[in-house]
């Protein structure tokens, strides 16, 4: 197979999840977030023969999006505005403001968390398996799931408006 086709087929099997990933790095700022979702995919294509299998081809990209993500934070440090990510459904409206409070009040919860934290709770919103969120992190599968735990509860206290 040609490195094109290659490169191609890796791209449509992760682009998504690594745009989803920048998306909530980048506080729902959607052009932000395809800007680092680009800045990631040729970071790959620039790199790619450093890739030395190790670890899974996903891992590998998704550390690539997190340290882009990352860089540019600490570079800017502004803050987006959170969008909706509610579905449109057939609830009433006052449920459907309700629900886009509480996943606004969520994803601002989530953008209060220390960088390492806010990875995790992404990668693990995104369903990436828990052995993948560790080896890209560089942490053991225990520690993942410990940490997960900690930073549900201090979501759940900050969601409730509970002190920390």
């Amino acid at each position: 197979m040609n490195i094109e086709k290659e490169f191609t087929e890796i791209y449509n099997k992760h682009a998504s999840q690594v745009y989803r990933l920048c998306l909530g790095y980048a506080s729902g700022n959607e052009d932000l977030a395809k800007e680092w979702q680009q800045q990631t995919f040729i970071k790959v294509w620039k790199h790619r023969s450093s890739y030395k299998g190790s670890a899974a081809i996903g891992t590998w990209i998704y550390r690539i999006a997190v340290n882009i993500c990352l860089g540019d934070l600490r570079k800017v440090k502004k803050k987006a505005a959170v969008v909706d990510f509610m579905p449109i459904t057939e609830d009433s409206e006052n449920e459907r403001h309700e629900k886009e409070e509480q996943i606004k009040k969520m994803y601002e919860c989530i953008h209060q968390l220390p960088g390492k934290n806010k990875a995790l709770i992404f990668m693990e919103l995104e369903g990436i398996p828990q052995n993948t969120i560790g080896d890209t992190l560089g942490m053991a599968h225990g520690a993942v799931r410990t940490r997960l735990s900690r930073i549900r509860k201090v979501l759940l206290k900050c969601i409730t408006n509970e002190k920390r």
